[in-house]
């Protein structure tokens, strides 16, 4: 691997720590404020509304293919590791919590579509197998503030802080990476660019396979923590390894892409997580071994095909104008996210867990028949 891909791929992981900061130590901060830990689902729902905020603004103002996109990553994890930080200092069930929140989820808008754009201009035959390391390192980075509080004891101030100064850390990693052969610069200023998601055919049922991703992925990220401890498992053990083993499972998925077709194994993929979601929902109130592999499983499941839409919207994208429509996918998808995140628990406090899981898997079906498409 290129040492400037590494640079990427080790910054990426270390700033997207701070997107499940508050999500690790959730039941402690509910637990200091005197509430049930679905009254702070606004956290989590903030960051995702506020990376949608931001990833839109990137989209429209083409940000991320006019300026030099290790600069404009730099500048927004340094924001994301102020805003993250500053949750210590604020009551978790105020306004102001959730106002620190949306604007770390707005920062991170500037590292992960513009984390893309910086990866796919190195390779285009191996764009699936790039792109998918680098959802990897997302999803370990997404694991880590779990895996803190398991060794750390969910102390938020040690959760909070370590992945601010990682986040800080990243920067200075991709700040120094150099920039691709493939990598294109717009020459200017064109929003009638975002039209092109539904005029081209390809870009079209790639934004809507990651759509049906979206339905289910963050609220499994959010929530499976709490689903394991509800169901009499070690949520910190169980949220660690479900988000950590299915990063894993994004570089093969990424090399098999490039092998056997994208859009292929990107169904393949959300074929397994509808199955494994179904099956999560059905032991659900058995052993609690048997709820930990189930959600493990999903989550190997659930995000090797993540990579793979916005490779397929690489592909089809003119080079000068990927970076703008990847924002502008992951920006529709995570508002989509934003919702099921919140309503996943109000789902389970109404019907129970097992309907609640089981509805997730709606997402992945829809996304595999929109990926038959391609």
């Amino acid at each position: 691997m290129k040492p400037a891909l590494a640079r990427l791929i080790a910054g990426q992981v270390l700033v997207l720590s701070v997107w499940f900061s508050a999500a690790a130590v959730l039941p402690g901060l509910a637990a200091a404020a005197g509430v049930a830990p679905g009254a702070l689902a606004g956290l989590t729902t903030a960051t995702q509304l506020g990376f949608v905020l931001g990833a839109l603004a990137l989209a429209v103002s083409g940000l991320p293919d006019r300026l030099d996109p290790r600069r404009v990553f730099a500048a927004a994890s340094m924001l994301a590791a102020c805003a993250n930080a500053a949750l210590l200092a604020l009551p978790p069930d105020g306004w102001a919590a959730i106002a620190s929140r949306f604007v770390v989820g707005a920062a991170l808008a500037g590292a992960y579509p513009v984390g893309m754009k910086i990866a796919v201009g190195w390779s285009v035959a191996r764009r699936g197998l790039i792109v998918g390391a680098l959802v990897g390192a997302l999803t370990l980075g997404s694991a880590a503030p779990h895996a803190v509080a398991l060794f750390g004891g969910a102390d938020a101030r040690l959760v909070v802080l370590g992945t601010s100064a990682a986040a800080v850390l990243g920067a200075a990693l991709v700040l120094g990476a150099a920039l691709g052969p493939h990598h294109a610069r717009a020459a200017g200023f064109r929003p009638r660019a975002a039209l092109l998601a539904w005029r081209v055919p390809g870009i079209r049922w790639a934004y809507l396979g990651y759509f049906g991703h979206m339905w289910e992925l963050y609220a499994f990220w959010a929530w499976v923590g709490v689903i394991a401890a509800a169901g009499g498992a070690a949520g910190s053990l169980v949220a660690a390894l479900a988000i950590a083993l299915g990063g894993l499972g994004c570089v093969p998925a990424g090399w098999l892409a490039d092998r056997f077709g994208k859009a292929r194994i990107a169904e393949a993929a959300m074929w397994a997580s509808a199955a494994a979601g179904l099956f999560a929902a059905f032991v659900f109130g058995a052993a609690p071994w048997l709820l930990a592999l189930a959600l493990i499983l999903w989550g190997i499941a659930i995000i090797p095909d993540s990579a793979q839409f916005s490779a397929l919207v690489a592909d089809a994208a003119p080079a000068e104008y990927a970076g703008s429509l990847m924002a502008l996918q992951t920006a529709l998808g995570f508002a989509l996210s934003a919702v099921t995140v919140q309503a996943l628990p109000w789902a389970a406090a109404l019907w129970g867990w097992p309907v609640a899981l089981a509805a997730l898997a709606i997402g992945p079906v829809c996304g595999a028949m929109a990926m038959r498409r391609l």
